[in-house]
Formats: C-alpha cells, sequence, structure tokens
C-alpha cells in the first residue's frame, strides 16, 4: 500500500496560480442524505439513500497585497459570479497518480486582515462549489 505526503499541492483560482502562498487545503465531496424510511417496513431500522452532491474548498493562504497575488485575486471574488478553481495533489503533469479537481465556485467571504503582530498574516477562505466537482487523469 502506497503512502503519500502532501509537500507541493496546487491551487489556481481564477486563472491565478496560488500554490506558493498555499499552506493547507481541504477538498470536500459529498452527496446529502436522504431518509427512505417508509411506513410498513418490518424493521426497527431507518434507511437512507444518497441525494444531491456538493463539494467546496476549504484552504489556508500566506497574505500577499502585491498586484495579482492573494488580496488582489480574492477580493473581487466575494459576491462575484462563479469562477474556476483547480487543485492537484502535486505539481507534477496531472496523470492517474497526480489527478486534477476543477469546477466553478463562489467566494462568500474572505478576510483581507487577519492575524497577530509579529505573526505570518494568513487568510482562511472557503469556496463553495456550483455544479459538478470534475476529476481528470490526463
Amino acid at each position: 500500500m502506497a503512502k503519500y505526503v502532501i509537500k507541493t499541492p496546487q491551487i489556481t483560482v481564477n486563472g491565478v496560480d496560488l500554490s506558493s502562498y498555499l499552506e493547507d487545503v481541504t477538498l470536500t465531496y459529498e452527496a446529502d442524505e436522504i431518509e427512505s424510511t417508509s411506513s410498513g417496513t418490518t424493521v426497527n431500522d431507518k434507511s437512507f439513500v444518497a441525494g444531491l452532491r456538493s463539494w467546496s474548498v476549504d484552504a489556508t493562504l500566506h497574505q500577499d497585497y502585491a498586484a495579482s497575488q492573494v488580496d488582489a485575486t480574492l477580493f473581487p471574488l466575494v459576491g462575484a459570479d462563479p469562477f474556476t478553481i483547480l487543485l492537484k495533489p502535486t505539481s507534477a503533469a496531472v496523470g492517474a497518480g497526480n489527478p486534477s479537481f476543477s469546477g466553478s465556485a463562489i467566494l462568500l467571504s474572505y478576510p483581507p486582515m487577519t492575524g497577530k503582530v509579529g505573526e505570518l498574516a494568513k487568510v482562511t477562505i472557503k469556496f463553495r462549489g456550483t455544479g459538478a466537482l470534475t476529476r481528470a487523469t490526463s
């Protein structure tokens, strides 16, 4: 069984590669849980089916206010039309061992300035997928 250590995850937001600022990232892909228990069953257990799928990305980035960097990329996206987000486990080319995950997302909040005096400025954000999440291996 292979083990995997995250070393160079990649994130591109609205066409801007922010990977060099990425500290941590979580891509969550899930389906709604729909109860399907009905009257007349002879058991005392609930039953469920999978409902609609959704996805989101939680990320922590090191802040940078320079042109075309973190703040300049994220600030205008709050409340804007959906934009493309792309994630890869490593900086290598997309392949069976390094799939890409992409889709349209929205950004509902962004803390442009946060942190303690004397510490690295970071931003923690959540992208909400809108529509399908695509997984590619080529």
